[in-house]
C-alpha cells in the first residue's frame, strides 16, 4: 500500500521542475522551505526517548532502561502515545505553515533498540536491555504509541535506531568496524529490528555510525535494502545517524570524498542525511556515481512522510485538535508515577527490612537530590520534578540528610542544601527577573540545579552563605549543558565568594575556584540566561572525610539509612568528555560502584543501622562485597521518581520491576568491551554466577505456580505451542507478578555444535498480572516457531527436531518460583525466513 502511495506522489509531484540542488536540500535534516512542493522549512531531527526531549517542558518518564524494567508493553505504548500527544501539542501551538527548527518537528528519532550487550556502554541506558525478545516487544509497543492507530494519519512518526550492531565503545564510534559472526548477527543484533519492522510498522528507521565487516552501515545495501526492504518489507523513510554519511569518508575511509560518500549512502539505502553531506548529491549525479532516479525515489519517501503528518501545504491531520494544555497534564503526570513505580526493582530484602514503617530515616547519597538523575539523557525539562529526597520528605516527614560522598573520584556533584544557607533556611535566596527587568519570582532555592532549555531570557541572582560541613579545601564549579547548534550567545555567570569575584565567564567555559573554609562564607551567584544554553549548576568537590563524617552523624540520629547511590548522566552517556577513575568518554571501565561510594556504604554498614541501598543508574551496578539489608534499582526514574521511590519504600506500592539486564560482579566477568562476540555475554550466554540475574525482581508478597497444562506429546516443526499455567498469590498483599517463559532448545549447552556462544536459555514470552491475596489466574502462553528456533554458525535460523524444556516462572530457573514443562518437536528441521 505504501509503495503505491509513493508511486502516486512521484507522478503527482513536479519533481522535474526541481533542480538537483533543491532535491538534495530536502534530503538533509535541515530542509529549507520549498514553495513549489508546498513545504515550509522543517528540521527532521526530534527526540522522544522517554518523553518529548529538548524542546522545553514535557512529561519526563523513566529512562528507557527503566521502562524496560516494567516489562509492561501496554504501559510503554501509553507512554509512546503521551510523547506523541505532547509533540503534537507543541506543534499545533505554532503558526500553521511556520518553519520548524531543531527538536520542534513530528519525526521522533526513537526508540533506541540496540542490544545492551555490555554494561560498560554509556548509552545502554537508552535501550530496552540485553534481550532481543524483550526489546522487540517493547519496541513494537512504543512505536504503536508514537504513531497511533491510523498509519495513513500518524500522530508522530517513530524511528527505531540504530540499525545495526551498535553498542559502544563511544570513543571511535564514528569509524568503528564490527567483525560480528553470522550467528551473533542473526541471533542477537537483528531480531528486535525485524520484530519492530514487521509488527510495529514504523514509518522511519535510522542506520548506525559503525561499519560491519568494513562496510559502513548507512551504505550497506545488503542490510539497508535487501534485508530491510526486501526480507522485512519496510517501505518507510530511512535516515542516517547524525554525520554518519560524512563519516563514510572522514573516519571509515570507505570513500574518497563527500560526493562518493553521498552516492554510496543513498544507493545503499539511506534516504535522508542527518548532516550536510547530501549537498554533494548533485555533484555525485553529474559524475555518474548515482542516478537521479535514486534521488527522486528517496525524495518521494520524504514527501510521503510529510504528507502523512499533514505538514505539507494543503494537508491536514486529525491530530491538529490537540492543544498546548496537554503538555504535562495531570493524566500524563499520573502515568509518570505509575511508570516509575513499576520500574523499581527490589533486588534484596533481607529480614523483611522493607517496607519501612515507624522509622526515623536518614537519606544519604549524591543521587538523593540531583536533577540530572531524574531527567537522564535525551530528556525534556521536567515540570516540578520530585527528587528522592523530596519524595521521602513528602511521604515520611522530617528526615536526616547528608550528601555523604562524591559519585566518583574527581567528578564534582551538585552543592547540596546542607552547604547553603539564607538566614535560617537551607539554600540561597533567589530573585528572578524577566527580560524587561520585572521581578517574576522571589524565594529560597535549596540548590542551584536548573534546566532552562527553551526558557525565555531572564536574569537571576542567588545570595546567602556557603556553609561547609567541616574545615577543608573545597573546589566549586559552575557548569551547565551548553548550546551546541547555531548559538547566538552563551549565558553569563558571575560568582562572588566573601565579596571577592571568583568567576566571571560563560556556560561552556571551564569555571572553577577553590576556597579554604572552616565556617560560613558569603556567596552570590548571578546568571544571565539569553535563551541558548540549557542549564546551570553550582557543583563542588568536598573533602571525603568531612562528607563521610556528616553522613555518619545523620545515620546516628536515625533508625534506618536509605543510601541513594549509583551513577549519573554526567558519567555515563553519549560521547562525554569525562575521564575519571571508572569512566572514559561516556563509557565505564568497571561495573562495580565507584570507590568513594563503596567507602561511604562500608562506613554506614559499620554503624549497624539497617542499610537500604537505592541504586540510581542507567546501567548495571555491582555492590561488590557489600551486603546491605535491602537493595533497590531505581534507574533514572523521571519527573515523579522521588514520589514513586517513597511509595515503594513505605509499602504503599508493592515493587514489581524486573531486571532487563544481568548485573555482573565485576568487569572481570566480561570479555573485552570492543569484542562484539556474544560468548559469555548476557544471561543467554553467560556461564558464570552474576550478582543478580536478568529477570530478577522481588515482591512484598509471594507467588506460587501450579504445573502447566501438559503440552502435546509432540508438535511438528513449524507449529506453535500453547500452554497454560496457574499463578497464585500466596502472600498477604496484592501485587504484580511478571511471569516469564524461558525455552531451552535441543542444542542448548552444546559447545562447538552451533556456535562458540553457549546458549543457556532464551526468553520466549512474558506477561504481567495483578493478583489479590489468595487469588489465582491461569495465563496462556503461545510459543511460535521463530521464538522456538535456533541459529547455526552460518546464521541460518531453523526449528530443530528434538526435546525442548520450557520454564515458566517469576524469573529464571533457580531464581524464582516456577514450573518446568517438556515437549518434543518432530519431523525434519524447518528453515525460517530472514
Amino acid at each position: 500500500m505504501r509503495r503505491a502511495i509513493l508511486t502516486a506522489i512521484l507522478a503527482a509531484t513536479p519533481l522535474s521542475a526541481q533542480t538537483l540542488e533543491e532535491k538534495a536540500a530536502q534530503l538533509q535534516n535541515e530542509a529549507p522551505a520549498n514553495a513549489a512542493l508546498g513545504l515550509p522549512a522543517y528540521d527532521w531531527w526530534n527526540e522522544g526517548l522517554h518523553g518529548l526531549a529538548r524542546n522545553g517542558e514535557a512529561t519526563v518518564f523513566p529512562q528507557a532502561i527503566g521502562l524496560a524494567a516494567t516489562w509492561d508493553t501496554a504501559l510503554v505504548e501509553r507512554i509512546g502515545d503521551v510523547v506523541a500527544t505532547e509533540a503534537r501539542a507543541k506543534w499545533n501551538a505554532r503558526p500553521r505553515g511556520h518553519a520548524a527548527g531543531l527538536f520542534e518537528g513530528l519525526t521522533i528519532w526513537s526508540p533506541n533498540i540496540n542490544i545492551f550487550r555490555d554494561p560498560r556502554w554509556g548509552r545502554g541506558q537508552e535501550t530496552y536491555g540485553e534481550d532481543p525478545y524483550l526489546t522487540g516487544r517493547l519496541a513494537v509497543a512504543f512505536v504503536r504509541g508514537l504513531q497511533g492507530p491510523d498509519p495513513a494519519h500518524p500522530k508522530t512518526i517513530a524511528t527505531p535506531k540504530h540499525l545495526a550492531v551498535h553498542s559502544g565503545p563511544e570513543a571511535g564510534r564514528d569509524g568503528f568496524s564490527v567483525n560480528v559472526s553470522p550467528h551473533d548477527l542473526e541471533a542477537t543484533y537483528l531480531p528486535a529490528f525485524r520484530t519492530v519492522v514487521t509488527e510495529g510498522k514504523p514509518l522511519s528507521l535510522m542506520c548506525a555510525y559503525n561499519a560491519i565487516h568494513g562496510t559502513p552501515v548507512c551504505a550497506d545495501r545488503a542490510l539497508m535494502v535487501d534485508r530491510l526492504r526486501g526480507d522485512w518489507g519496510f517501505a518507510g523513510l530511512t535516515v542516517s545517524d547524525c554525520d554518519a554519511v560524512a563519516n563514510i569518508y572522514l573516519f571509515h575511509f570507505a570513500q574518497p570524498d563527500a560526493a562518493h560518500a553521498a552516492a554510496a549512502a543513498i544507493k545503499g539505502g539511506t534516504d535522508l542525511n542527518c548532516g550536510s553531506t547530501y549537498r554533494a548529491l548533485p555533484q555525485a549525479v553529474r559524475l555518474g556515481l548515482v542516478d537521479e532516479a535514486v534521488v527522486d525515489a528517496a525524495l518521494a519517501r520524504a514527501l510521503a512522510t510529510r504528507r502523512a503528518l499533514g505538514i505539507v501545504a494543503g494537508t491536514r491531520s486529525p491530530w491538529d485538535r490537540i492543544r498546548a494544555g496537554a503538555v504535562g497534564s495531570a493524566a500524563h503526570r499520573a502515568l509518570a508515577v505509575e511508570a516509575a513505580e513499576k520500574a523499581i526493582v527490589l533486588l534484596e530484602n533481607r529480614a523483611a527490612t522493607l517496607p519501612l514503617a515507624g522509622k526515623r530515616i536518614a537519606v544519604i547519597g549524591a543521587n538523593a537530590d540531583d536533577l540530572s538523575v531524574i531527567e537522564a539523557n535525551y530528556h525534556g525539562t521536567a515540570i516540578r520534578p520530585v527528587t528522592p529526597l523530596e519524595g521521602l520528605r513528602q511521604r515520611f516527614g522530617t528526615v536526616a540528610y547528608a550528601q555523604g560522598s562524591l559519585l566518583a573520584e574527581g567528578a564534582p556533584v551538585v552543592v547540596p542544601e546542607t552547604a547553603l544557607r539564607s538566614g535560617t533556611a537551607a539554600g540561597l535566596a533567589a530573585e528572578v527577573r524577566d527580560a524587561a527587568g520585572k521581578i517574576v519570582r522571589r524565594g529560597i532555592d535549596r540548590r542551584i540545579d536548573l534546566n532552562v532549555t527553551k526558557a525565555a531570557p531572564f536574569t537571576a541572582s542567588w545570595s546567602g552563605e556557603f556553609v561547609p560541613p567541616g574545615p577543608g579545601r573545597y573546589r566549586l564549579a559552575i557548569d551547565g549543558p551548553a548550546c551546541w547548534h547555531r548559538c547566538s550567545a552563551h549565558d553569563r555567570v558571575t560568582l562572588w565568594i566573601g565579596g571577592e569575584k571568583r568567576i566571571d565567564g560563560a556556560i561552556g567555559d571551564v569555571m572553577e575556584t577553590e576556597i579554604d573554609a572552616a565556617g560560613p562564607v558569603p556567596i552570590r551567584l548571578d546568571f544571565d540566561h539569553k535563551g541558548d544554553d540549557e542549564g546551570l549548576r553550582l557543583r563542588w568537590i568536598a573533602p571525603e572525610a568531612v562528607q563521610q563524617a556528616e553522613a555518619l552523624a545523620a545515620a546516628a540520629r536515625s533508625d534506618v539509612v536509605v543510601a541513594i547511590v549509583g551513577l549519573s548522566p554526567d558519567l555515563e552517556g553519549e560521547a562525554l568528555k569525562v575521564a575519571v577513575p571508572g569512566f572514559a568518554g561516556g563509557d565505564r571501565t568497571e561495573v562495580t560502584l565507584p570507590a568513594p561510594q563503596r567507602r561511604l556504604l562500608a562506613a554506614l554498614a559499620a554503624t549497624d543501622k539497617p542499610l537500604v541501598v537505592v541504586i540510581a543508574s542507567g546501567s548495571a551496578v555491582s555492590l561488590g562485597d557489600l551486603t546491605p539489608a535491602a537493595v533497590l534499582q531505581l534507574w533514572y526514574p523521571g519527573v515523579e521518581g522521588g514520589t514513586a521511590l517513597a511509595r515503594v519504600l513505605a509499602g504503599d506500592v508493592n515493587p514489581s520491576g524486573r531486571l532487563p539486564v544481568t548485573i555482573y560482579h565485576s568487569s572481570a566477568d566480561l570479555p573485552a568491551f570492543v569484542d562484539y562476540g556474544m560468548k559469555e555475554r548476557t544471561y543467554r550466554y553467560f556461564t558464570g554466577t552474576p550478582a543478580w540475574r536478568f529477570g530478577r525482581g522481588l515482591s512484598y508478597t509471594r507467588f506460587a505456580y501450579a504445573p502447566a497444562v501438559p503440552a502435546p506429546a509432540g508438535i511438528a516443526a513449524g507449529q506453535s505451542l500453547s500452554i497454560t499455567v496457574p499463578v497464585r498469590n500466596d502472600g498477604e498483599r496484592a501485587g504484580d507478578e511478571v511471569v516469564q517463559a524461558y525455552l531451552l532448545p535441543p542444542d542448548a549447552g552444546q559447545v562447538g555444535t552451533m556456535t562458540d556462544a553457549v546458549l543457556q536459555r532464551q526468553l520466549v514470552g512474558f506477561q504481567r498480572v495483578t493478583l489479590r491475596p489468595g487469588e489465582t489466574q491461569s495465563l496462556r502462553f503461545t510459543i511460535d516457531p521463530r521464538a522456538m528456533s535456533s541459529v547455526d554458525r552460518a546464521g541460518v535460523r531453523r526449528v530443530l527436531p528434538g526435546g525442548y524444556r520450557l520454564w515458566i516462572g517469576g524469573g529464571q530457573p533457580g531464581d524464582a518460583p516456577g514450573t518446568w514443562t517438556r515437549f518434543a518437536v518432530t519431523g525434519p528441521a524447518l528453515d525460517l525466513p530472514k
